[in-house]
């Protein structure tokens, strides 16, 4: 299969993946393909051959997630600043990613053997109306897999994303589907492109660039960041095992931060809860974040109704969302008003 070759492993590596089984493996690992163009000029390339070794790198790569056991791999495919490259560039790799999700699509008894779920990320608006259909054609036929789920970004910078998730809350609020003391931190996080998935555990990023570069900047606060000093296309297997070893040496850290994070975002929920029964009785509600608990009985109604209200409001955004997929599948694009559901 082009995405996911069956490669053969030597006895060493092998050996390796055991290994690295007998210790925690991450569960989501997010990845920033950088130095394909350099890796071109590095070997007298056109620049979208440099992209297309980068694919094969790509898929090589799928290959050694599976063999791990690793369940989610998030990719950062084409960032909305790429816009800003060449002409020439631009649509070099815009074909690029139409000759792939065809051949996606042809093989989609191996998307069904393998059980991958695919995803989009971004404002597919932004790209051809081809590409649209062929991604929307993909995603929805693949989302009923979940053995590995791959979530590409396309057209897509993490500052977007935060900004459509606070539209798409804004305007919850203005259709009095949700109300302002509703809006906590796991509540906007559902609002991300994201909400299926959990935070990626581990990030690499590859050719010696030490940033994020607007990539999943909300999701990665307690991820493991491994910036490798080598090109994407030379990436290797051993630079994979290395930053899952990596990943292993701080698991225990961050597993303590993302406890601690979780305790502060319950009692936040909790504490905005009790905000809201203060001002729905006019009256000051005393407490102290030390000591927030569970709200009592006579409270639970507007805990119900609150949660009823979230559950509204993320249904209505799924939905919109499915909707905006199958108008992009049938090629009305144009008949829609793309707005802050515009996303997968």
């Amino acid at each position: 299969m082009l995405w996911f070759p069956k490669n053969k492993r030597t006895w060493l590596e092998i050996f390796c993946i055991h290994m690295l089984k007998a210790g925690p493996i991450p569960k989501h690992v997010a990845l920033i393909m950088d130095g394909n163009r350099r890796y071109a000029s590095k070997q007298g390339l056109e620049k979208t051959e440099g992209h297309a070794c980068g694919f094969n790198k790509l898929a090589e790569t799928l290959g050694w997630c599976l063999d791990l056991g690793i369940v989610e791999v998030t990719l950062y495919a084409f960032s909305i600043e790429n816009f800003k490259r060449s002409e020439e560039e631009v649509n070099g790799l815009m074909e690029l990613a139409r000759d792939k999700f065809r051949k996606l699509l042809e093989e989609k008894d191996k998307i069904d053997e393998y059980g991958v779920c695919i995803r989009v990320f971004g404002n597919l608006s932004l790209l051809p109306e081809d590409i649209q259909q062929l991604l929307a054609e993909v995603v929805l036929y693949s989302q009923k897999n979940n053995r590995l789920h791959l979530n590409l970004c396309m057209a897509y910078t993490g500052r977007q994303e935060i900004c459509t998730a606070i539209q798409a809350l804004a305007e919850g609020v203005k259709d009095k589907l949700l109300i302002p003391s509703d809006i906590t931190e796991k509540l906007m996080a559902r609002c991300l492109f994201t909400h299926h998935s959990t935070d990626p555990d581990l990030l690499i990023r590859t050719s010696g660039e030490v940033r994020l570069s607007d990539f999943l900047l909300w999701q990665s606060e307690l991820s493991v960041l491994a910036f490798l000093h080598v090109l994407w296309p030379e990436f290797s297997i051993w630079h994979f095992f290395t930053a899952v070893l990596y990943y292993q040496h701080n698991y225990e850290a961050i597993q303590k931060a993302k406890k601690y994070v979780t305790e502060v975002q319950n009692e936040e929920e909790i504490e905005q809860f009790l905000l809201m029964v203060a001002e729905e009785s006019s009256n000051s509600y005393p407490f102290q974040s030390q000591s927030i608990e569970v709200p009592q009985k006579e409270n639970q109604l507007l805990w119900e109704e609150r949660e009823e209200r979230i559950k509204k409001f993320t249904e209505r955004l799924e939905s919109k969302q499915i909707e905006c997929l199958e108008h992009m599948r049938s090629g009305l694009c144009k008949q829609i008003k793309f707005s802050t559901f515009n996303v997968v």
